[in-house]
């Protein structure tokens, strides 16, 4: 079986955070199998977008379905892990 992985982008710039995530999980409702979230363009995380993702990872454990994190640089990494987030999602670089 295929899992389908819906990609979606986010960009972090003040008063984003919460749209990129709403957009995620909109796109969670009809994701079959996986959602990818592309990282790439974020430096840095504060934490009203960590209990996002938390929440995101609580919505995606309920529906089964499997969050892909691309293009994460290390310090969000380390935060990530810090935050007992980072078993909650997979990593492509």
């Amino acid at each position: 079986m295929t899992m389908t992985i819906i990609p979606v982008g986010l960009e972090f710039d003040g008063e984003s955070v919460a749209h990129a995530f709403q957009e995620a999980r909109e796109k969670l409702d009809g994701a079959d199998g996986g959602l990818c979230l592309d990282f790439s363009s974020v430096r840095r995380i504060d934490p009203s977008a960590l209990r996002e993702m938390e929440e995101l990872a609580g919505m995606a454990d309920d529906k089964a379905v499997k969050i892909v994190l691309r293009g994460v640089n290390v310090d969000i990494y380390k935060v990530l892990k810090l935050m007992k987030l980072a078993s909650r999602f997979s990593f492509l670089a």
